[in-house]
């Protein structure tokens, strides 16, 4: 595969799994926005930037999956906290039992073709 669409496939990956991966993470706790990047950035072939993060932030808070707080900062402005709803909760769940089943079947047909050659 040429690396442009070894590129493009990892993104689109990506752009599937991400607003999960952000639910997830808020669901051991309250985080503001620069934090979530930093976590993101440390689990290889989830690099992201705040551009991508604060509209998706944005989107979910639309859609009442995520709420938010502001709080004062000790180390300068006023940050905004988000946190995990119970639609929240209930979406990563249902999300979780779905990735589990589709990634095993998605491992069946590799495993099988990697033993094939």
């Amino acid at each position: 595969m040429e690396p442009a669409a070894t590129s493009n496939l990892l993104t689109q990956m990506r752009r599937g799994a991400l607003p999960y991966c952000v639910l997830s993470l808020l669901e051991k706790g309250e985080l503001y926005g620069v934090e979530i990047v930093r976590r993101l950035a440390e689990a290889d072939g989830m690099v992201t930037s705040q551009g991508t993060i604060y509209p998706l932030l944005s989107r979910l808070r639309r859609q009442g999956l995520v709420e938010t707080q502001w709080q004062e900062s000790a180390s300068g402005p006023p940050r905004r906290y988000y946190t995990l709803t119970p639609d929240g909760q209930q979406a990563l769940a249902t999300f979780t039992a779905e990735w589990t089943r589709f990634r095993e079947g998605v491992e069946q047909f590799i495993t099988k073709e990697a033993g094939a050659s």
